[in-house]
């Protein structure tokens, strides 16, 4: 249906160009014909014909679809000039100069549209009653010369112009119908209605004079009736003919009120439909229009949001594109937490002609979310102790099996020893093997009051008296426990003083000491002194050092090659405000570095 209308417009506009070229050509043979005997001036003032020449030609230049700025232009100018010559001959050519100003109106005006009232869609063409008023003109002209052979025995009736004239305006008017068969009676894409129906009767209402004539000249020539007979039945028939179309138009006419009505109450009834299920809808909507203005809301988002209308405090609530978590700020200024989507309603051709935000309350659902979390990171924190629990089995387990289950081993082979060969041993064996049994039972003691510190620093049950420890005094005090005066060298002023728990102060030292004795070799010097607010003391010996690989974990517990002493000693010292480090010696050897805060005696 398409394609046949496109044919069919082409074919109209093909017309209507040729119909232009023939009334331009007999307008030229007009004003050459006039021009017998008179200058040119008196042919252009007493002769519609140029009048005719240049409506013609601006009607071949109209009609082509897609005409350019200049020839468009000069088609207009055609036409003012075409006004002008029919106004030049109306004391002379009155109906002829009127209905050739009315063609060249028609002409420049024919393709303006106006409104009949602001925001009504349908756009009505000014050319439309000009045309009807020179086609008319025309049709009173030509009608009188239609009923001539009426008049066998006597001189036809007399036209208000020329049949030459008359001819060439009334075919000047089909051709502006045909150059635009979108507008006119030939158009194929309209929408049913009055104003359709009449500009598509109009051929009938032209045909009905014409018909009407023929009639009457068939009756007199067959011998029916007399010529008077004959112009009474054709008036008859013309008469009958527009009772019809005015019956017809009236029934149009009613029709299409009945349709609006219908069309009114249906477009009345979905509107209430759609209002009813917005209003129903358990979603918070609104509805915006192109330019984010609210249109209308539903109970819901009045509900949801505390307003009464969505004009009041809408930026708030509007969420971007798409759809997602969003918050909406209440009129008392709580926050709900919601599932928000903005969805464009696109028009015929996809552009944005309005919005629809929806919003679903999810505090219910936030409120499981964070609880869920709330519970995840419980158990992800007994996870981790729990984790931390093994660790400390099994690094419990293994210091266990390997350095308690040592002296252990020792005391019950020397004790068995001692128990199957006393009488035979001498008194300075068994002295040797009973030091030696009770050598290994303190050390076993102190392993258990080490990991009796262990247990309180892992539970976080030590804390810290601090109070002036003298540093001298205590290092005199471990070495001369562990009896390694001679080994050790001190040096260290009286008057150094830390202010820290002298149990954790004697605690680090003889951790630090004992590992020098064990793991390093002699010399070995402890050093003390003070640094600005600080006490540092230095324990270093001149063995191998610590290996690289166990730098990164050195003061870890159950560290592999140091046990518990440098957990411990960490921790107190950290517990007393303090820290620990390790350094390599020059050139050789182990410095482990301790800093207090300093105290006076």
């Amino acid at each position: 249906m398409q394609i046949a209308a496109q044919n069919v417009g082409r074919l109209s506009r093909l017309a209507a160009g040729g119909t232009g070229v023939a009334v331009a050509l007999s307008g030229t043979l007009g004003l050459a014909l006039s021009r017998a005997g008179t200058t040119y001036s008196e042919a252009l003032t007493t002769s519609p014909a140029a009048a005719l020449m240049a409506a013609g030609l601006a009607l071949f230049l109209l009609a082509p679809p897609a005409t350019g700025r200049a020839a468009r232009v000069l088609a207009y100018a055609l036409a003012g000039v075409s006004v002008a010559l029919g106004a030049a001959v109306l004391p002379r050519h009155p109906a002829a100069g009127v209905a050739t100003m009315l063609s060249g109106l028609a002409l420049a005006c024919l393709d303006l549209r106006v409104e009949r009232r602001s925001g009504d869609p349908v756009r009505y063409r000014v050319a439309d009653p000009l045309l009807a008023g020179s086609a008319v003109i025309a049709l009173v002209a030509l009608v009188p010369r239609m009923f001539a052979p009426t008049f066998p025995d006597g001189p036809p009736p007399e036209s208000l112009m020329s049949a030459y004239h008359a001819g060439a305006l009334f075919a000047l008017a089909v051709g502006m119908v045909l150059a635009r068969p979108e507008a006119g009676p030939l158009r194929t894409a309209a929408a049913a209605g009055p104003g359709v129906k009449v500009r598509r009767m109009l051929p009938a209402v032209v045909a009905v004079p014409v018909i009407a004539a023929l009639a009457s000249a068939l009756a007199v020539r067959t011998g029916i009736s007399r010529p008077a007979a004959a112009v009474s039945t054709g008036t008859v028939l013309a008469g009958l003919a527009l009772i019809g179309l005015v019956g017809f138009l009236v029934r149009s006419l009613e029709g299409a009120d009945r349709k609006q009505r219908e069309l009114v109450s249906e477009l009345h009834e979905r509107r209430d439909f759609a209002d009813t299920l917005l209003q129903s809808m358990h979603e918070a909507v609104m509805v915006l229009d192109a330019n984010y203005r609210v249109i209308d809301v539903n109970r819901r988002w009045r509900e949801l949001t505390g307003r009464d209308s969505g004009e009041d405090g809408a930026e708030s609530t509007l969420p971007p594109a798409g759809t997602r978590d969003w918050v909406i700020r209440r009129a008392d200024g709580t926050e709900v937490p919601v599932l928000a989507t903005m969805a464009a309603i696109p028009d015929r051709a996809g552009r944005p002609r309005g919005y629809v935000a929806t919003y679903v309350d999810i505090t219910d659902r936030k409120r499981a979310e964070d609880e869920l979390s709330s519970r995840a990171a419980e158990l992800e924190a007994g996870n981790e102790r729990l984790a931390a629990a093994l660790a400390f089995k099994n690094d419990l387990t293994s210091m266990l099996t390997h350095d308690v289950a040592q002296p252990i081993s020792s005391i019950a082979s020397l004790a068995e020893l001692l128990h199957a060969d006393w009488a035979d041993l001498p008194d300075d064996i068994r002295l040797e093997l009973a030091s030696k049994i009770d050598k290994n039972a303190h050390r076993l003691i102190r392993m258990m009051n080490d990991l009796q510190l262990l247990f309180r620093l892992d539970t976080g049950a030590v804390t810290a008296r601090r109070t002036p420890v003298p540093v001298r005094e205590v290092v005199a005090a471990v070495t001369e426990e562990l009896g390694c005066t001679a080994d050790v060298v001190v040096a260290a002023d009286d008057d150094v003083s830390a202010l820290a728990d002298r149990q954790h102060v004697w605690h680090v030292v003889r951790n630090l000491l004992s590992n020098a004795l064990t793991y390093g070799e002699s010399p070995i010097e402890i050093r003390a002194g003070r640094d600005a607010e600080s006490v540092v003391l230095i324990v270093e010996d001149r063995g191998g050092g610590i290996p690289e690989e166990l730098l990164p974990n050195l003061f870890d517990r159950f560290m592999r090659g140091a046990g518990l002493g440098l957990f411990i000693v960490r921790h107190l010292v950290e517990a007393n405000g303090g820290s620990v480090r390790y350094e390599r010696a020059e050139p050789r050897g182990a410095r482990l570095i301790v800093t207090w805060e300093a105290a006076s005696l």
